[in-house]
């Protein structure tokens, strides 16, 4: 009798094994690739990664603090990551393999998901700084974000476009936004250009904590930059507290981008769970309330996923 309750024991033991082996060959990783915790970046890929884990089956999710747009494609292109937010600017440059923005080779892998938001250009400066043009950011000191990071892309772009570049300023910040609105705060900075959601954090926080101005990047500075992905736009009245009138500047937009190693399966799933998720991603973010199917693959900078494609199908967005 005991040998057989051993046999019996064994063979039991055995299926489970055998069962706990295939579960766990069944579940797959979904990283997401966002940017700093005080942006808008973090926030949706956290709310993403949360309805990943929920709504696709053996899928573990999670969500990774990073320099954002440069980094999070490049991570891509090494297969560290199944999922990135990005820059429309940083995602072409990717494609094309431009060194100067912090791609040594064209990075081939990279796939489209969906469009998203649009990032603003933002340059906040401190009210007893005396800045109120962008020629006003000469000899002043300046943080312009996180070195080859999508907001020091723009930050170049932009001030290229105005007639200077970061030799004319009296000092250059690479930090994140969370970083330089602390040193902004401490007297240690007069300005700082974040390239971010309406509404981002770290603004509103400096906002709370000194008088601020925001600078205007005038709509014939925006066409110099001779990018399309670059578009006049405003930063509405009272976006933040103290700014009382809408303030113009560059909108460019971001992209949820993917890699070619990703599987038709899960890139089909997360663009799925995305749309059918819509409403947990507008209350993570005020700024993913631009985000609508409908604008889902317009200008992407990159080759759709097949799996996303997929989606768009069935959903009758393209044919």
């Amino acid at each position: 009798m005991r040998c057989f309750q051993k046999i019996a024991l064994g063979l039991s033991l055995g299926a489970a094994l055998a069962a706990g082996v295939a579960q766990a060959q069944q579940q797959q990783f979904v990283n997401v690739l966002t940017g700093g915790q005080s942006g808008v970046y973090y926030p949706l890929g956290v709310a993403l990664s949360q309805i990943f884990a929920k709504d696709i089956p053996n899928v573990r999710s999670t969500a990774q603090v990073t320099k954002a747009s440069a980094e999070n494609l490049n991570l891509l292109q090494a297969g560290r990551g199944e999922l990135a937010l990005s820059l429309a600017d940083s995602v072409s440059q990717a494609w094309n393999g431009v060194e100067e923005a912090g791609f040594k080779s064209k990075l081939d892998k990279l796939r489209g998901l969906s469009a998203t938001y649009n990032n603003y250009i933002q340059i906040v400066a401190s009210a007893d700084s005396g800045i109120k043009t962008l020629a006003d950011l000469k000899g002043k000191r300046v943080s312009v974000g996180a070195a080859k990071s999508g907001t020091e892309l723009n930050a170049r772009a932009i001030f290229k476009a105005a007639g200077f570049g970061y030799a004319d300023l009296a000092k250059v910040e690479y930090l994140p936004f969370g970083e330089s609105v602390e040193l902004m705060k401490n007297r240690q900075l007069d300005a700082t250009l974040q390239s971010a959601g309406l509404g981002v954090a770290s603004i509103r926080d400096l906002a709370t904590a000194v008088k601020i101005v925001v600078i205007p990047v005038p709509a014939d500075v925006v066409a110099k930059v001779g990018d399309a992905a670059y578009q006049a736009s405003v930063i509405p009245a009272n976006t933040y507290s103290g700014q009382a009138v809408d303030v113009p500047t560059a909108a460019i937009p971001n992209f949820l981008i993917t890699h070619s190693g990703v599987s038709d399966d899960i890139a089909y799933r997360m663009t799925k769970a995305l749309y059918d998720n819509i409403e947990t991603l507008y209350a993570a973010h005020n700024a993913a309330k631009a985000i609508k199917r409908e604008n889902a693959v317009k200008g992407m900078p990159v080759p759709l996923h097949p799996g996303a494609e997929r989606y768009y199908k069935e959903v009758g967005l393209i044919k």
